[in-house]
């Protein structure tokens, strides 16, 4: 009875953890493109960098001042070892993401995120050599069917955007594996990846933001109608980004990577609507139908994971991310056994 508990308690957490990660995400993709959009800040690096700085100042108040988290330490040179490249294809996930929604509409720039369990599946076949049942590779033909329509279709199609957003898929699988790998294999919470992984990102990304953004910005200052209420607007979406963050890593710790990724795109649907009846990006019928068979072979894929998951004992099941000393090595050697 206990044992039951304990797994629908679970379970709950998890469906939480989704919800509250998809009101944060599409808020956050909505008020960016607004920032981009309606009030003509064009600059994604000074976004990202406002976000990251957002970021590491709460994840700093949590746990230095309100104490609500405790800090767990890490080696120097572990953190330089596994947080920094961590911490830098992180910087590039959000910085693809924010150019990509820079020059495409939400709704197509969500689209294409999409594609991220099939990155995923190939990341995970081609480098850590995971065999994969020939249901999922099957799976993944109607995601991919489904964004080459909408592609095609797309009315309002920008290379660059396009650009942007499918190297981010890659940054998102590869930030997702590893993260995965790294929340499960110690008691390191989502306070604390922020907390280290922000500062970092902050300094990938703050000379760039400064030598390609700067005069920009700064014309913008100059020349912007309303300074005050649309200064308090972008900084209000950096600490929503934090919010973000920390979500997005307390569903990495609640589920699994291929979880999230399809969670992740199930939230599509609600992007998309949330862009069209604020922004009125059109949309043609045969892209909508193109977004409609993407989630459609989303949600055959959840299935086919979730069979595959559950079947009788003895048949070959589809291996899951590397966590053993053997697959992947550790972020601190002597907490092989701390796991959570």
């Amino acid at each position: 009875m206990e044992e039951s508990r304990l797994c629908q308690w679970s379970v709950i957490r998890s469906v939480l953890a989704i919800l509250q990660w998809w009101g944060f995400n599409v808020t956050v993709i909505i008020m960016n493109k607004w920032i981009f959009q309606k009030l003509d800040f064009k600059y994604p690096l000074s976004v990202s960098c406002i976000h990251f700085i957002s970021s590491a100042i709460g994840a700093y108040i949590v746990i230095k001042v309100l104490k609500l988290k405790p800090l767990i330490p890490v080696d120097p040179e572990d953190r330089w070892r596994r947080i920094f490249p961590m911490s830098f294809i992180f910087c590039i996930n959000i910085v693809l993401g924010n150019v990509s929604l820079r020059y495409i509409p939400v709704s197509f720039m969500q689209t294409i995120k999409s594609f991220t369990p099939a990155t995923t599946v190939f990341l995970q076949w081609l480098i850590w050599k995971k065999y994969f049942d020939w249901r999922i590779w099957a799976s993944l033909v109607p995601i991919v069917g489904g964004i080459l329509l909408t592609s095609i279709t797309e009315l309002s199609f920008n290379t660059l955007g396009f650009c942007a957003a499918l190297f981010g898929c890659i940054a998102t699988s590869t930030k997702t594996i590893l993260a995965e790998s790294l929340l499960h294999g110690y008691k390191f919470d989502s306070i604390n990846t922020v907390y280290y992984m922000a500062p970092f990102a902050t300094m990938i990304l703050a000379v760039p933001a400064m030598l390609l953004e700067g005069s920009g910005v700064l014309e913008w200052i100059r020349t912007c109608p309303s300074l005050f209420s649309s200064l308090v607007f972008i900084f209000g979406s950096g600490v929503l980004a934090f919010c973000l963050n920390f979500s997005i890593f307390y569903v990495i710790h609640s589920t699994t990577a291929v979880t999230f990724n399809v969670a992740g795109n199930l939230k599509v649907a609600v992007a998309v609507t949330c862009s069209w009846l604020i922004f009125r990006n059109p949309i043609s019928m045969m892209n909508a139908i193109g977004c409609a068979i993407t989630l459609v072979g989303c949600t055959f894929y959840g299935y086919v994971r979730h069979m595959l998951s559950n079947q009788a004992p003895g048949t070959p099941r589809t291996p899951r991310t590397p966590r053993s000393k053997m697959e992947l090595l550790p972020l601190v050697n002597d907490k092989l056994d701390d796991k959570v």
